[in-house]
């Protein structure tokens, strides 16, 4: 009993592997996307962020800030916080953003850090989009600008 590899075997895999590789990619030019174009056509994506340049007043004291700007397509997670993009002291000068409060870059000790704290890391706990929406529930919450 032979033992070893079956390269007759392989290579004939290959072969066939790599002939139903060519026939699938002259038919891929008819193939469209779910988007309805072409696969491998640009498609123009909107910029993920478009400041209204509008502040928003807050309704008590201690509410963070809303945000004037849709913010459903960015990336927070453990690794990544694309709110720092511009939000950074490090960028905000460069993009026109408002930077972030010092409070953001100290510990739960109260110490200074030289980047954002985790404790402070997952942005949307605190800030929301600001929308021009009713409502969801009735309330009797009167901002303090009133009282």
């Amino acid at each position: 009993m032979k033992t070893g590899v079956p390269w007759k075997a392989i290579t004939i895999m290959a072969v066939l592997h790599l002939t139903g590789f060519a026939a699938l990619s002259a038919h891929a030019e008819g193939v469209k996307s779910l988007r309805g174009v072409q696969v491998d056509e640009p498609v123009f994506v909107e910029p993920i962020a478009r400041p209204q340049n509008t502040r928003v007043n807050r309704e008590f004291r201690q509410q963070p800030p809303l945000v004037p700007h849709k913010t459903e397509a960015y990336q927070v997670d453990l690794k990544i916080n694309q709110c720092l993009t511009c939000h950074d002291w490090a960028n905000a000068g460069e993009k026109k953003a408002p930077t972030l409060s010092m409070t953001h870059y100290a510990d739960r000790e109260g110490r200074q850090l030289d980047r954002v704290a985790g404790t402070r890391w997952f942005c949307t706990q605190c800030h929301v989009p600001q929308v021009d929406a009713d409502p969801l529930v009735e309330n009797e919450f009167t901002p303090s600008s009133e009282r």
